[in-house]
């Protein structure tokens, strides 16, 4: 069994707690009441490499990374630095998140904010968007095509924009097929977790122009960010180096400098 596979095992087990004791209906309700979602494309589209900035206290690669008592704080902080967008993990097991660290977020930052998680089922998908999330994160490693479909097509439909994570070039084939008007590229491989410093290089290529492409993994201070920006990103998403480095505005403003000149 791959980790991916381990991973969404206990996404599964998690996730049927939660669905027998919140109903979808009840979930439907929160929605139909919620304010409306905000867009982060523009900002993705702007001149310059924009920061996703990522609420991460653990990972099953690295282990424990950041205690973070208050991610509202730490949120805040990000949108203080010049943050586009904030991403938030919700998967407990083994990144240590909770729909709390994103409900707590949304009250903090006028940004828009990312559900990051294994998502498998449309439930996930209400539950985000209850819980205030704008953008939602689909890998395709883990969906078979037709399940990647349904799931862009209800994100959008809720509501969300959809982040289709890829790892290789048969991925961003599926990814398109699927719709995706913003890309992933993660260097990290999920099935053995090792990182290729080469893939963005690699695959970002084949992502069309006009999807809005995204670096994943692998950053870890201003130079990394001038590297995927002369590559073609158009995004960075940072989680570790944030959470790890104790200044995490200047932090985020030092990368979107870095990125400033693409």
């Amino acid at each position: 069994m791959s980790v991916l596979d381990d991973i969404i095992d206990g996404v599964r087990a998690d996730l049927s707690e939660r669905e027998a004791s919140t109903a979808l209906e009840d979930l439907q309700v929160l929605v139909e009441h919620a304010p409306p979602t905000l867009d982060p494309m523009p900002a993705f589209r702007s001149p310059g490499v924009s920061v996703i900035a990522e609420v991460k206290r653990r990972s099953p690669s690295k282990g424990d990374l950041a205690d973070i008592p208050d991610p509202a704080a730490l949120a805040a902080a990000y949108e203080a630095g010049g943050a586009a967008a904030v991403s938030v993990l919700t998967e407990q097991r083994r990144f240590g998140g909770s729909l709390d660290d994103l409900r707590a977020v949304r009250t903090a930052v006028e940004i828009p904010v990312l559900r990051k998680d294994f998502v498998v089922t449309s439930y996930q998908l209400w539950e985000a968007r209850a819980a205030g999330a704008d953008l939602i994160l689909l890998i395709v490693a883990a969906l078979d095509q037709p399940l990647l479909e349904q799931l862009h097509r209800e994100a959008v439909e809720v509501g969300l924009t959809p982040l289709v994570e890829v790892h290789d070039e048969a991925e961003v084939e599926r990814a398109l097929a699927a719709g995706a008007r913003l890309v992933g590229v993660n260097a990290r491989n999920l099935k053995t977790l090792e990182v290729d410093p080469g893939t963005f290089a690699r695959v970002a290529p084949l992502v069309p122009e006009g999807v809005v492409k995204v670096a994943e993994s692998g950053v870890t201070g201003p130079g990394d960010v001038e590297t995927f920006a002369a590559q073609g990103a158009d995004v960075v998403l940072v989680g570790e180096a944030l959470v790890t480095g104790g200044d995490p505005k200047g932090a985020v403003a030092a990368m979107i400098e870095a990125g400033a000149t693409r």
